[in-house]
């Protein structure tokens, strides 16, 4: 990306101008806080959107010049958009096999042994093949997502975009999903990957490089060791953020600006009249 910008149909700048190149090598996080741009971000990288402005180049062709159609074929995307639109009835096995053609559903195309044989190793890879003629209604939602992974995975992608893989999983899902993201990352053999997140703990091991956002700009970028720290996720998020790295993961937590409030400002209790207990009636 070269000077890109996206804006909305009312003129407001949604992100940019943005400057950021990735290499066939590179894996990539986005952080940001919610509603800084990450998604709008990676919707240009997924040739999903066209610049309003500036110079997108996705896998060697130019947004503007190239059938999105054919460039998107190319792409691996999970994401939850892509996992609303699936039937809740298909089975996990159909769910990722579609995405060969990158359609929604299976009986749009015809497919072979060596395409149900795919799916079903990369199930597996993502521990979900006892699951693979499950509804995705009956899977839990940590299932759901590795199960959108796989499904990522299938058309054998060139680049793979990942938005918010592990949102909305416990700790013993989310550990599992960032278990195969840091397989994918530390094979180099893998696509070229870039994961958007707003929680440093979903960062898989083997992430080589960090781009941070807030309000459609860009904090800072580069190799992850320098670019994530304390002071770039303090001017992401506007507020106090210590950030440290143990054992190839990464962690944060912020200093809130109110601990020194008087326990006496907030409301107290009600009784059945109406009045606060605890405090004088007034006359």
């Amino acid at each position: 990306m070269h000077d890109a910008t996206l804006r909305a149909e009312a003129g407001t700048t949604i992100v940019g101008p943005v400057d950021w190149d990735v290499r066939a090598d590179e894996r990539w996080v986005i952080l940001g806080a919610n509603g800084s741009g990450k998604t709008s971000l990676l919707r240009l990288a997924g040739a999903e959107r066209r610049p309003t402005s500036g110079i997108v180049e996705v896998l060697g062709s130019r947004l503007g010049r190239v059938d999105l159609r054919r460039l998107r074929a190319r792409i691996g995307v999970a994401s939850t958009a892509i996992t609303d639109q699936l039937r809740v009835t298909v089975p996990a096995r159909e769910a990722v096999m579609s995405a060969r053609f990158g359609a929604l559903e299976t009986w749009w195309h015809d497919y072979d042994d060596e395409d149900r044989a795919r799916a079903e190793e990369l199930l597996d890879f993502v521990g979900c093949l006892p699951l693979a003629s499950r509804q995705l209604a009956t899977l839990s939602q940590g299932e759901r997502q590795r199960v959108m992974l796989a499904r990522a995975l299938m058309s054998r992608p060139e680049l793979l975009l990942l938005d918010e893989p592990a949102a909305g999983l416990d700790l013993p899902a989310r550990e599992l999903l960032v278990d195969r993201l840091a397989s994918l990352a530390g094979d180099p053999l893998a696509p070229t990957m870039v994961l958007v997140t707003h929680h440093v703990e979903e960062i898989p091991p083997g992430i080589t490089h960090a781009l941070v956002i807030s309000e459609g700009a860009v904090i800072a970028r580069g190799p992850i060791d320098v670019t994530l720290t304390s002071e770039a996720l303090t001017d992401a998020y506007r507020l106090p953020v210590v950030v440290e790295r143990r054992d190839e993961r990464w962690g944060a937590w912020g200093r809130p600006q109110i601990r020194g409030a008087s326990a006496t400002a907030l409301p107290g209790p009600r009784d059945t009249r109406g009045r606060q207990r605890g405090r004088p009636a007034t006359t």
